[in-house]
């Protein structure tokens, strides 16, 4: 049984569970007394009926049955959305909990800290290489983390670089950039491109190749790294031969349809948004629509690298991430433009706990290594 929703209409807590409050009580027993591994380690069929027997369906989409669920466990556990506090550094550390109860997946990969200079003292970083690949002169993904640049970290998103690095065979640096609202827009970028520039002048050091530097990230990261992309090629600097962008942000200074259709109950909250926004942008003293913060508003976007850029049906940043692969391939440059229907926003940190989200990382860390074997 699917329930299904206008176009217009952003979807209710109602929506999620059955209609009917016994069976929803029902449920909610289920799923209250059950841990979230043993929930997830059940075949689809089993987590389908103890979700009532109904899945949801949004704009021609339908939610991954996994995904369901743990939003579902999220919501029970009074656990639900990415900022879990009004107090930053309480949220910080809620969210690294949230982190550390995931599954982990089997990676062999060898990691170094680093400490890297920038703007404005010395950026922590991790450099993962993969154990198992004997050749020198692999390719290097300069990775920025998400988090709505007030959250996360190596805490939050140091597996999900070692799943990249061990499933797509490159070498990662990770780069723990200064985070708001100690340090409003545009530090974060400082960092990134401080970092990104450090990694072309000691690569080779690292045992990657130098001729084969790519940036990437998720959310605030993947607005990081299309961000150092346009400022090195405005630098005439050596440029990256690929972008990865993972549901990026691209534009503050307007809201989408998918901003209102998924403006609740899908992990990134409208709330967690503007709470972050304020934390970021609000203060700086640079505008919404400066492409330091909002790469979509760039005047000029040719002449940039490839980018393999990924959305997500459930995401309220869905619409900004396709009019950004819109607007790189308008401007003559190669987009690898990937949408997956069924996940949410943040679907690459959940891989672990299996379902679409897992097939999605093969998928993409595929792309990442066939894209960069070519680069």
């Amino acid at each position: 049984m699917t329930e299904s929703l206008p176009a217009h209409a952003a979807p209710s807590t109602e929506a999620k569970l059955p209609s009917s409050r016994p069976r929803r009580e029902a449920v909610e027993d289920v799923v209250g007394r059950m841990t979230l591994h043993a929930l997830l380690r059940m075949p689809d069929r089993l987590k389908r009926l103890v979700l009532g027997g109904r899945s949801l369906t949004i704009d021609g989409n339908t939610l991954d049955v996994t995904l369901q669920l743990m939003l579902t466990a999220q919501r029970l556990g009074g656990k639900e959305g990415l900022i879990l506090s009004n107090d930053v550094a309480i949220a910080r550390k809620q969210l690294n909990v949230l982190a550390a109860q995931f599954p982990r997946a089997e990676v062999d990969v060898v990691s170094t800290d680093l400490s890297l200079p920038g703007p404005a003292g010395h950026i922590p970083a991790r450099h993962y290489r993969p154990k198992r690949s004997q050749e020198h002169g692999a390719p290097l993904l300069v990775f920025y983390h998400g988090g709505g640049f007030v959250v996360g970290g190596l805490e939050t998103h140091g597996h999900l670089a070692e799943i990249i690095c061990h499933d797509a065979d490159v070498h990662v640096l990770f780069v723990d950039y200064r985070l708001a609202p100690e340090h409003k827009a545009p530090a974060a970028v400082d960092d990134a491109y401080a970092a990104y520039r450090w990694a072309i002048d000691h690569a080779a050091e690292l045992g990657a190749d130098p001729s084969r530097i790519a940036v990437g990230g998720d959310s605030a990261g993947g607005n990081l790294a299309a961000v150092v992309a346009q400022r090195a090629r405005d630098d005439d600097a050596p440029l990256p031969v690929l972008q990865l962008l993972l549901y990026p942000i691209t534009n503050y200074a307007s809201q989408t349809r998918s901003q209102g259709l998924f403006a609740d109950g899908f992990f990134l909250r409208r709330w967690d948004m503007d709470f972050c926004d304020d934390k970021y942008v609000a203060g700086s003293g640079l505008d919404p629509a400066d492409p330091r913060v909002s790469p979509l508003m760039a005047d000029d976007l040719s002449g940039l690298p490839p980018a393999i850029v990924i959305t997500a049906g459930f995401d309220p940043l869905r619409d900004e991430g396709r009019q950004y692969a819109e607007a790189l391939s308008s401007a003559g440059n190669v987009v690898d433009e990937r949408e997956y229907g069924s996940l949410i926003h943040a679907f690459a940190n959940f891989s672990t706990l299996g379902g679409g989200s897992a097939t999605a990382i093969a998928d993409i860390t595929s792309a990442l290594r066939a894209h960069l074997s070519r680069g």
